[in-house]
Formats: C-alpha cells, structure tokens, sequence
C-alpha cells in the first residue's frame, strides 16, 4: 500500500482537472474509477481515523452539524441568540500565570510563545525539528501571456531529502508568474491553488461570468506584480489515508501521528515556508513583499502560515472559516466537531479531536483570535461572501478579528477600529487588521480588487 495515497489522490485531481478546469465533463470511466478510488480512501481514512481516538481514550464524539439539510435534527444554527454557548474568550494579554501583558517586549518574550505552544499541542501539531532540507529545480522557463499581459512563467519542483526514508517521496509543485515587462523585483502573492501546476494560460482560460472584473491574475500583472502558484497536496495529501504518506508521513518513517504531531494545514504551511525560502533567491521576486493568500480549506492554511512565518508582508484569508479565521467558542455553521470528525480530522493535530468529546469548546486553551494576533504587526484581510458562505460564519470571522485588535493596538498598530458588525459591501481597511463580506457565494473573486488595494499600502 506505499504510495498508494498520493497516487490515488493525484488521480482525482487529474480528474477534476481535466473536468472543471477546462471545461470538459467527467466520462462515465472517469467517474466510475473516481468513485473507486475515494472509497478506497475512505477505507484508509477511517482506520487511521479509528487508530487516533484509541491513542487519545476516546470512544465516540459528538456529531457534527448538517449543513445543507435544514430540517435536519442536527441542522447548522444561524440563530445568532443561540450562537455563543461559551462566550468569554481566552485573553491574548494575559500570561498563564495571570499577569497582564502591558508591553510589546513582554508580548515577544513570554506571551506569543505561550500562545504557540498552545496551538502546537492542542490545535495544529508540532512540525517535527530537523526538517529535510528542500532543493529546488527549474523546470521550464516560458515567455506567455495572461489576458494580453507579457509574463515569464516558471515551474518548478522542490525535492525534499528523504536519504533517511527513501521509501516517501516530496516533490512539492509551484508555479511562478511575473511581468516580462519588469526590470527591477517584484511582489509576489502566493496562493494555495487546488491544481497541479496550471499553466499561465490555462489559469486565464477558466472560465468566468460575463461582464466579470478581470481575473485576479490580471489584476495582480496590471499592478506590477506577481503571483505564485502553489500545490498544497503536492506537499501533503487532503484526505487521513494520507497520513502516512506526504511530508508527515516522510518525517515518520510511514508510522501514523502521536497525538500531537502536525496536521495538513501546518504541513501546507511548512510547503509555503520552503517556496519563500527559494523565492528569497529569485532575482525577480522582491522577497520582503510575498503575501500569502488562500480560499475555504486553504484560507486556513493562509492564516496558519502567516501566523507561524513572519517573513510573510500580508495575508489574503478567504472564507477560512472553522479551523481558520471563526471562533471556535462559535455555534454557527460549521463547529469544532465537524472539523473533527472523520472527514477533516487530518487537518489538525490528533488532540483537537478531544474538544469535540469528552472536552468542549470552552476548553479550549486558546481561539482563533489569538492566531490572527500571532500575525502582528503584519496586515491580514479577512475576506467573506454572502449568499451561501453562512457555513463559515462571517460574524464569527469579524468577532475574531476584533478580539484580536489589543495585540496590534500593544505593538503600535491599528485594529479594525469597530466591534460593529459591517454591512455586506461594507469595506474595512485602515488598520492592520482588515474585513470584507463581498456581495457573492463562496469565492474570494469579488474581494481580490480590494485586498490589492489594501495591499498597496503595504507593497509601496
């Protein structure tokens, strides 16, 4: 079963790729060997799922909420009078020991670290020390265009070292796009992109509404600036068959995970650490100003990143949701026990498991306010839809958002500047902590003009 995991879960992204990226359908074969390929990670997922509740004591946890059944017994809540069953939050200013954090050199010194170590262990999961070392290969170097823009588009692939298992192997898959028309470096944003190294053009190919605003490619090129394009399931697989395989299954010899070992979100992270580290040594990238950017389940991977790299300039966090941007004390759309559960467990580290049964929410040692003040003093953009996004629960975003505003105000820096929940459209932007709910579903387009306005500010 060695590599089965990635191979299976490449196969389906091939698939998707081929189907919804470029407008094709999905063939009766394709569809049959893609049925037999995710129940055959199903399988996977559910022992290692089961091994994890028996290292952690657990029998059973409590069922998560149903999200699109509304008469379901266990339906999603969206009533705001029912929303905050444990409403007071850990104090990102306060030590464990009780004392209040009243300057910035106790902040840096004593506080974040305690705030980290919480995160580690309970929430995202160690990195393990002694990370391999990644070596990078160019590829291919194109000249191409986007939307009628001259861009020089380079893929490349990062090999980690695995000599110490040579059974697993990493080769983490990134796409980078800058103007040809620039002399001089470059800001860069990175996204966390679902599709295995998608060509310049074939990102401009996709297909949009009518009368759309350019795609953010487009808009980021007619900046001057660049983008990246990283595979976060080149570095580790999105699924708990793939555990033991990826960079967490390399770093554990293809044993399964301690309890408080990484999860995928931290791993992604740790993928986006190393491309900075390369894009530190392209002469045509300005390595001071590389934001980082990510949607849904990579939204939270943007803000994890962000949080633990402060190399990163600026974070475009999009419908993160639970697990990313919401309070976790919050029960509105999707909860801690749907984030443990089977389906997303590996995201996180094995201990988050325990807060959805026989610990709750209010048990947690920290929330999600706490990894956006992990970002300070950088700017973050927390980014929502509206019709159809009510699963991430834009309130519980913004709540975060607030409750994070006295870390920024202690290091000499602007909150959001109201506790006052905006109207959609409403656009929040003068300080470092940022907040948007655009008209539209569960895309981050409609906000990718703002953010580049935002960022702006920032990349002068």
């Amino acid at each position: 079963m060695k590599k089965l995991a990635f191979l299976i879960l490449f196969s389906i992204v091939a698939i998707k790729a081929s189907a919804q990226g470029f407008g094709q359908n999905l063939t009766p074969e394709q569809r049959k060997t893609q049925d037999s390929l995710r129940q055959i990670i199903n399988n996977k997922t559910n022992e290692d799922y089961q091994a994890m509740l028996n290292l952690l004591g657990i029998k059973s946890i409590r069922k998560g909420v149903e999200g699109f059944d509304t008469k379901a017994p266990n339906a999603a809540n969206y009533d705001e009078s029912k929303a905050n069953p444990f409403p007071n939050l850990p104090d990102p200013l306060v030590l464990k020991n009780g004392t209040k954090v009243t300057s910035a050199t106790t902040w840096w010194k004593n506080r974040r670290a305690e705030i980290v170590e919480d995160f580690d262990r309970e929430i995202y999961g160690r990195i393990p020390k002694n990370m391999p070392k990644v070596k990078w290969e160019l590829v291919s170097t194109t000249k191409d265009t986007v939307e009628q823009v001259p861009v020089i588009s380079k893929k490349l692939v990062g090999y980690v070292d695995n000599s110490f298992y040579p059974t697993i192997k990493v080769a983490i898959q990134l796409t980078l796009v800058t103007p040809a028309s620039e002399q001089q470096k470059v800001p860069i944003i990175m996204e966390f992109n679902g599709f295995p190294q998608p060509t310049a053009r074939q990102l401009a190919a996709f297909p949009r509404p009518a009368n759309a605003a350019p795609n953010w490619q487009k808009q980021l090129l007619d900046k001057g600036w660049g983008f990246a394009l990283l595979s976060p399931q080149s570095i580790q697989a999105d699924n708990g068959a793939g555990l033991t395989e990826g960079i967490i299954g390399l770093m554990n010899k293809g044993q399964r995970r301690k309890i408080d070992d990484w999860g995928a979100l931290r791993a992604w992270a740790w993928g986006a650490s190393e491309v900075l580290n390369y894009l530190e040594t392209d002469k045509n990238v300005d390595a001071k100003k590389v934001g980082i950017e990510g949607h849904s389940r990579y939204g939270k991977a943007a803000l994890v990143t962000l949080a633990y790299d402060d190399r990163f300039a600026i974070g475009f966090i999009s419908s993160s949701g639970e697990g990313g941007a919401k309070l976790h004390r919050r029960n509105a759309g999707e909860i801690v026990e749907n984030v443990a559960s089977s389906g997303e467990y590996h995201w996180m580290a094995g201990n988050f498991i325990k807060y959805a049964g026989p610990l709750t929410w209010g048990d947690l040692p920290v929330d999600s306010h706490e990894l956006i003040a992990l970002c300070a003093p950088r700017p973050v953009f927390i980014s929502v839809g509206s019709v159809g996004d009510n699963w991430v629960d834009a309130r519980g975003m913004f709540m975060a958002a607030v409750a994070a505003e006295p870390v920024y105000k202690l290091l000499g820096k602007k909150g959001l500047g109201t506790d006052e929940f905006p109207t959609i459209q409403q656009t929040l932007i003068d300080g470092e902590i940022a907040y948007r709910q655009h008209e539209g579903g569960h895309t981050p387009a409609p906000n990718w003009a703002t953010f580049i306005n935002y960022a702006s500010k920032y990349f002068k």
